[in-house]
């Protein structure tokens, strides 16, 4: 026999009191709380080892040299159609 729940309040009932219980907190009592929140998460960053951070660091800057080569070919061959349409100025 499936058991009716009735104490359990519903998503509509949570999310009000959440928006009521925010209202009333004061100025310092919300920066306390994001202050507490950002801890919390700090907490569960994971600090990468030398090896795996030097391995990022390499990666990250073959990209940027691989993405400004790009840029540059692109620019160069924009430059040239842009004179050949327009000509060189004299």
């Amino acid at each position: 026999m499936a058991r009716k729940v009735i104490d359990e309040p519903s998503e509509e009932i949570v999310a009000d009191a959440r928006v009521a219980r925010e209202s009333k907190r004061g100025p310092f009592a919300r920066v306390s709380l994001f202050i507490k929140q950002v801890l919390a998460e700090l907490r569960k960053v994971v600090t990468p080892t030398r090896k795996e951070l030097l391995s990022y660091t390499g990666v990250v800057l073959i990209f940027v040299v691989i993405m400004m080569a790009l840029v540059s070919a692109l620019d160069w061959v924009f430059a040239l159609v842009v004179t050949y349409v327009f000509g060189t100025p004299s």
